[in-house]
């Protein structure tokens, strides 16, 4: 896992600086950079990217291979502890102390992402090239869609507490002691591992393996439950994925205030949810039925808490051209019609550029150029833009107004939906984990005991193939369809997106994972219907057997004055032999 997380950092050490397109500085370029001025009489002055990019350019770098790689060797590491280690569990521990071993093993785990949210606010609020590149220099903020904080950091810093992690099982035994049934405290063979048993071969494992996997895909519960899982895991990838996106374009937020608050908010929830859940297991002692019903009913109850989701959303921002027309001019006919205008037809700027600025009128502007800013003052983050022609208002007249750099931020109403977005996820998370470990029970009980590994195994590979991977990737072009505004690479090509319609953001993001979840339910349904099928059906063939063995009982009392209706009723309640000598 260690090595699988530092290489993840690795391309960030072989590729050069950050580079981001912005006309708040007008200074001569190397190595491909491309800057433009604010309006110019000419579009000469406009300075294009120079030529000479290496072909394949704008097919973007190879390094994803590198991070793609380290994600599967820390994979590799991964799929171990989660399978074996909740196996072991249940293995070793009396069967009404498991879930409640295991509620607690998930709650631990849940202060990783505490502290993982936590680090990553840090990481984010952090410009990408730390160290290297001076403070001032860097005219953008975390609030800005070209911002790229360090990300790289978060890795180097995991990576070194797996490693830390790692250490103490190097001194773990090759093998568990075994405990006899009634060990004599003098004796030191009880404590001693078993050496009549031999380790079975490869060729005897793969000998089992077949019948194993086929026993496993016949079992009507497991199957129906594995769906109900890969429907609801794909919902919670999205979530899990996309939330962080969610929130930065929908409320206005940085992503480093995302971040934290997602930690601090929803993580001790979730880590609360899972505890009381293994308690719930363990005060009610629930079986396969019971647990399943629970974990239905409580995913079901964090649904509901979603639902006022639809409502809490802001408008998409005033941006000329894109969302809202220049002043003066008629309504747009569609959101992203057109940046250009009759106050920015004759400044020759880019219209593919992003370098907002926030006007006097409240509008923001894709550029100091689009918005006809003729002069700079300042420098740096401070630096501000006059004389922009296209910003209008009751006081100043065209020409005579001015703009910041940044976009105008949200009204305040946005920010009070976003604290109850916010509360509201927290207790949808705090509910939904309140079936979580009754969620892994029903995965150990409707197996065999032997093929509880494996049922584990396999339930989290068919999550990480079918939910995992294809969810982030069809979700990631459903949200690219709401895009107004794209960034272009420096040789040609689209880039990242700078702004989304966000009312379609927002039913496409809510609306997907609620019909997912939905799927998954009713899929789980049926689940329990088929777990309460099998049970009626085992505890019928369990009384027939132990009525005919009363009634056998019953015929070989032959003691005078014995009542075999008595004892047919005795030796089913008690199966003993038949009291009949009364």
């Amino acid at each position: 896992m260690a090595i699988g997380t530092f290489l993840m950092a690795l391309p960030h050490f072989l590729m050069g600086p950050y580079k981001y397109d912005t006309a708040a500085l007008s200074v001569g370029s190397t190595d491909n950079f491309t800057s433009a001025s604010p309006c110019s009489a000419t579009a000469d002055q406009v300075q294009r990217p120079i030529a000479g990019c290496q072909k394949g350019e704008e097919e973007g770098s190879p390094m994803w291979v590198m991070v793609m790689l380290g994600n599967m060797i820390r994979g590799i590491g991964e799929a171990t502890i989660g399978p074996l280690g909740i196996s072991f569990i249940d293995d070793f521990a009396r069967p009404e102390n498991s879930a409640f071993y295991i509620g607690c093993l998930h709650t631990i785990a849940v202060i990783g992402p505490l502290f993982g949210y936590s680090l990553g606010s840090l990481c984010a609020s952090l410009y990408v090239d730390i160290g290297s590149v001076s403070s001032e220099s860097v005219t953008i903020t975390p609030q800005d869609s070209r911002w790229v904080g360090a990300w790289w950091l978060g890795y180097v810093v995991t990576g070194f507490f797996s490693l830390l992690a790692a250490v103490p099982f190097f001194f773990l035994p090759r093998s568990l002691p075994e405990v006899t049934q009634d060990p004599d405290p003098s004796s030191t063979e009880a404590l001693q591992p078993s050496r009549e048993e031999s380790k079975p071969t490869i060729a005897e494992i793969a000998k089992d393996f077949v019948p194993s996997l086929k026993s496993l895909f016949t079992n009507k519960i497991y199957i129906l439950y594995l769906t109900a899982n890969i429907m609801l895991f794909n919902a919670f990838v999205i979530i899990i994925t996309y939330t962080a996106k969610y929130i930065e374009h929908q409320f206005g937020q940085s992503i480093s205030k995302t971040n934290f608050l997602i930690g601090v908010a929803g993580m001790p929830p979730v880590s609360l949810g899972i505890f009381f859940s293994g308690v719930i297991m363990k005060k009610f002692k629930l079986g396969l039925l019971g647990a399943a019903k629970v974990a239905f009913f409580t995913s079901i109850g964090g649904f509901l808490f979603t639902l006022p989701f639809f409502a809490l959303g802001c408008d998409n921002l005033d941006v000329a051209g894109l969302t809202v027309p220049y002043q003066g001019s008629e309504k747009l006919q569609s959101l992203g019609e057109g940046v250009l205008s009759s106050c920015n037809m004759n400044c020759g700027c880019p219209s593919n550029q992003w370098d907002p600025v926030c006007g006097q009128d409240g509008m923001t502007y894709i550029s100091p150029c689009l918005a006809g800013c003729t002069s700079i003052q300042g420098s740096g983050r401070n630096m501000s833009f006059h004389g922009c022609s296209c910003i209008q208002n009751s006081v100043l007249s065209p020409g005579n107004a001015t703009a910041s750099m940044g976009q105008c931020s949200r009204e305040s109403l946005c920010s009070k939906m976003f604290y109850i977005y916010i509360a509201l996820q927290g207790l949808s998370f705090f509910v939904f984990c309140l079936g979580s470990t009754p969620m892994f029970i029903i995965v150990l009980r409707s197996v065999p005991p032997e093929l509880k590994s494996l049922s584990c195994g396999i339930l989290m590979l068919s999550l990480r193939v079918l939910g995992g991977i294809p969810a982030p990737v069809y979700f990631g072009a459903i949200i690219d369809s709401t895009c107004l505004k794209w960034a272009s690479r420096k040789c040609g090509g689209w880039g990242a997106c700078r702004l989304y319609d966000i009312k379609s953001f927002r039913f496409f993001f809510l609306g997907l994972t609620a019909c997912l979840r939905l799927c998954g339910y009713a899929i789980f349904w049926m689940t329990i219907v088929q777990i309460k099928k099998t049970t009626s059906r085992a505890e019928d063939a369990s009384g027939d057997v132990e009525l005919q063995k009363a009634q056998v009982n019953a015929r070989d009392c032959h003691v005078t004055g014995s009542n075999p209706t008595y004892c047919h009723h005795v030796e089913k309640a008690a199966l003993s032999d038949c009291p009949c000598n009364y």
